[in-house]
């Protein structure tokens, strides 16, 4: 395991040294970075990969939470590790954290591939009642219906092991941690300054996702100039768990396009 502290916490992460175009993962809400681990299973093992996990996530501090504050997190561990010319892959508010170090840092990217996701995601309402929630009643009250929207429902009839698992990962995440994320997310909109990005992007939509709709992530993708959109068939809203030859193949074609 691997710990460093920059911006006044510590932050846990994996990193590869390799050759060539870089990959930084970044994970959803109520999750940690082994989210991506069957996706990097797939790939080169020469490619060079950084995981991190969010502040209130995985083994990384609590601490106050913005997107400001996750945007410049990543962006610092990167220049820490000097990963520059990343492709950088990010689901749900991972997405959204990659579109803000697209627009504040764009020297660091290379290319994005944004899945599940979108440039606002809900609402203020939805996300306020969430963070109550979060608070009074804690994650395990909400779980269920958490797992519905993160997978189809063909993982929920044939991978019940898996997804008694992922609910593990879920409930075990810190409540500050949570609920400072939902924050975040709720205060988050990038469809203004995604006209700014100026590098290959791919929009990935699970067709089954329930918490970002493929409508969300088209409309993401017309942000973004020359973004192009790709749809998953029977996915729900976490394709690097759900999908992962396709998010592999899918990101082998991106890093290809990058020579």
């Amino acid at each position: 395991m691997a710990f460093v502290t920059l911006n006044g916490i510590t932050h846990h992460y994996r990193f590869r040294a390799g050759v060539g175009t870089p990959i930084v993962f970044l994970n959803s809400l109520g999750t940690d970075f082994r989210i991506w681990d069957e996706v990097i299973d797939q790939l080169d093992g020469q490619i060079p990969v950084l995981c991190v996990d969010k502040r209130g996530h995985g083994l990384s501090d609590d601490a106050p939470i913005t997107m400001d504050d996750l945007v410049g997190d990543a962006a610092a561990l990167m220049d820490h590790l000097d990963v520059k010319d990343a492709l950088i892959c990010g689901v749900s508010i991972g997405g959204l954290i990659a579109q803000g170090i697209a627009t504040a840092r764009p020297e660091l990217i290379s290319a994005l591939v944004l899945c599940c996701t979108g440039s606002k995601i809900g609402n203020a309402e939805g996300w306020n009642t969430r963070i109550e929630t979060t608070k009074t009643s804690g994650i395990a009250s909400m779980s269920d219906s958490i797992l519905e929207r993160w997978f189809s429902k063909g993982f929920h009839r044939n991978r019940k092991t898996d997804l008694l698992g992922y609910r593990n990962m879920l409930t075990r995440t810190s409540a500050e941690g949570y609920a400072g994320v939902c924050g975040a997310i709720r205060d988050s909109d990038f469809a203004q300054v995604n006209a700014t990005i100026a590098v290959p992007t791919l929009c990935i939509a699970g067709a089954d996702d329930l918490a970002t709709p493929p409508e969300l992530v088209k409309a993401l993708a017309k942000t973004i100039p020359n973004a192009r959109y790709q749809e998953i068939d029977d996915c729900g809203h976490l394709p690097c768990i759900e999908a992962t030859y396709t998010m592999a193949e899918a990101i082998k074609k991106m890093r290809r396009e990058l020579l």
